[in-house]
C-alpha cells in the first residue's frame, strides 16, 4: 500500500507489528472515498499517535484497549483489539479474567456479550 506521508506510513507499520500481520482497511460497497480519509486519520491517531507513546509496554495497552472495547461494546473494534492482545502475548486465560473483572464493573451483559466475541477469536487460531 502506498501512503502519503511518513507519519501514515509509520501508523500502517505499527499496526502490522501489532497485530502480526498488514492492516487491510479497503472501501466497503457503497462507501464514499471519503471513508479512506476517515481509515487512514483513525489508523494514525490509534496506531501512529497512541500505541506508539511511551509509558506502557504493549502488553499493558492491549490490556487497557480490549478492557475498553469491552466495556464500551465496540464488537468490531473489540475484535482487533483481542487479536492485538494474543498477538503480543496475552493469554486466554488472562483475557477470561479480564471479563470476570469486567463483569464486577460495567456489568454482566457486557462481560458476556465481550466474552462471546472473544470466543470468536479463539476459535481463529485453530481454523
Amino acid at each position: 500500500m502506498e501512503y502519503r506521508d511518513a507519519a501514515t506510513a509509520a501508523a500502517f507499520e505499527k499496526a502490522a507489528e501489532l497485530l502480526g500481520k498488514p492492516l487491510e482497511l479497503p472501501l466497503g460497497r457503497g462507501e464514499p472515498e471519503s471513508g479512506d480519509d476517515f481509515r487512514r486519520l483513525a489508523t494514525q491517531h490509534a496506531f501512529g499517535d497512541s500505541w506508539s507513546r511511551p509509558g506502557l509496554d504493549t502488553r499493558s495497552r492491549a490490556l487497557v484497549s480490549v478492557t475498553i472495547a469491552a466495556t464500551l461494546g465496540t464488537r468490531e473494534p473489540l475484535r482487533g483489539q483481542l487479536r492485538i492482545a494474543l498477538n503480543n502475548g496475552v493469554t486466554r486465560d488472562e483475557i477470561v479474567e479480564l471479563f470476570i473483572h469486567l463483569e464486577a464493573y460495567a456489568g454482566a451483559a457486557r462481560a458476556f456479550d465481550s466474552y462471546q466475541v472473544a470466543l470468536e477469536v479463539f476459535a481463529e487460531d485453530h481454523a
